[in-house]
């Protein structure tokens, strides 16, 4: 009797098959990375996709002193409906519609954060077995939340040489009968690409041949240079249903509020079923923080045109330092964004034979430079490194000065190889 009762004492409390599968690329790597900057020279971390890190851009005043009146006046303390304040669900519905797309607050559900919204979309599109097509490169967390469902992940390549638009060809490649939709992020982390009309509607031209449905990542909506112009996915059709993805987080400034949104974008009806899952995959986590819900009218409706300009003039900026100064840099390509926070620069990692790959170049530049750029490899796509475009300017030049003189110490020229390096323009 008692040795019965010993063995059902065993403890035996295993990790469930979905969290062993939920697997961060960029924090599985980094974390395993050696990181140990030259204590002689100040840390330049050009790693981080967190505008606020610095506080050198501009504060939102008209989203603080809304979440502070919210906070005043005491209505948003508790529950509300899974999907958001109907208030809220306007403001966003009116900031999104376009003459070709008008939505509808029944069309909105609010999220914790774009990436909440991600993982409602592709939970609710697909199920285990299924797979779904997203880009190359593209944000780690797809992939993190796909795998972990069991669906299966199909990366259509960008390419670098076309300002990384999406490859037509191999999209189609990909699509079979398994396919549960297509992941679209424009404009794109981690390329700073902001797709053109006419390529945009050829990727439409796609899904509708395909009857495939869009998870549009569109964080970085309106987040576009002077030069370049955003359009969205869903203001460009009338036949493909699409879930765009947004929220708060990159053009306000305010990725801790984590404020996201899906707006469903389905003019014939296609995603009855889905509109229902979607209610019922929110209503797991009962909705977000209620105060940042009651202050998005506010936010969406008043905040100032400069706001916004002043934060593009201060990324452009920094990208076209960083372009002049890198595409200078023996043994490296970059290429120029259009839009968003960041830039891939290319590493022609047979020149600079020490390191086998892009983590030990950044490791190397770390150790020697204290200047931590992202290896490429966080994105599936191996000798390229990402830098963000949100740090000071001062902290731009004397990074580049580092990363100038790293390269030019272990650069080893190819037999009959031209020194001079071009880049690759983001605008052709």
């Amino acid at each position: 009797m008692s040795d019965k009762i010993k063995k059902c004492k065993t403890w035996n409390v295993p990790c469930s098959v979905m969290a062993e599968n939920s697997v961060n690329p960029i924090r599985n790597l980094v974390d395993s990375m050696t990181i140990t900057p030259n204590p002689e020279k100040d840390m330049i971390a050009l790693s981080i996709g967190d505008p606020t890190i610095f506080g050198n851009l501009p504060y939102c005043e008209v989203a603080e002193n809304a979440v502070i009146e919210a906070i005043k006046g005491r209505k948003s303390n508790g529950y509300t409906a899974s999907v958001g304040y109907e208030s809220a669900r306007l403001a966003v519905a009116d900031y999104t519609s376009t003459p070709t797309s008008v939505v509808t607050a029944k069309d909105v559900i609010l999220t914790s954060g774009c990436s909440s919204a991600l993982d409602l979309c592709i939970s609710c599109l697909a199920n285990p077995g299924q797979n779904m097509l997203m880009p190359l490169p593209g944000f780690s967390i797809y992939k993190t939340l796909a795998e972990s469902l069991g669906i299966e992940v199909r990366n259509y390549k960008l390419l670098p040489e076309k300002s990384w638009e999406a490859d037509l060809n191999h999209i189609e490649e990909l699509i079979d009968e398994n396919t549960a939709g297509i992941i679209v992020n424009n404009p794109s982390n981690p390329c700073g690409s902001v797709y053109s009309k006419e390529h945009l509607e050829a990727i439409l031209e796609i899904c509708e041949k395909n009857k495939l449905p869009v998870i549009a990542d569109e964080i970085y909506e309106h987040f576009v240079f002077c030069g370049s112009k955003y359009y969205s996915l869903a203001s460009l059709t009338t036949t493909v249903p699409i879930l765009s993805c947004s929220g708060l987080t990159k053009r306000f400034l305010v990725p801790g509020w984590r404020m996201g949104w899906i707006v469903i974008h389905d003019l014939n009806d296609i995603f009855v079923n889905v509109r229902r899952g979607l209610v019922k995959l929110s209503q797991r986590i009962l909705g977000p923080n209620t105060l940042v819900q009651q202050a998005i009218p506010d936010i969406l409706k008043n905040t100032s045109s400069e706001f916004f300009e002043d934060t593009l003039v201060h990324m452009k900026n920094n990208a076209e330092i960083f372009y002049s100064r890198f595409r200078e840099i023996i043994g490296l390509t970059p290429i120029m964004p259009q839009g968003a926070m960041y830039m891939m620069v290319g590493i022609d990692i047979e020149t600079f034979p020490v390191f086998k790959c892009d983590i030990q170049f950044v490791e190397a530049l770390v150790k020697e430079q204290s200047v931590f750029c992202l290896p490429a490899s966080c994105f599936q796509y191996p000798n390229y490194f990402r830098v963000v475009l949100t740090i000071p300017e001062t902290k731009v030049a004397e990074a580049c000065d580092r990363i100038e003189e790293f390269c030019k110490k272990y650069y080893v020229a190819r037999n009959g190889m031209n020194n001079g390096n071009n880049g690759v323009n983001g605008h052709h």
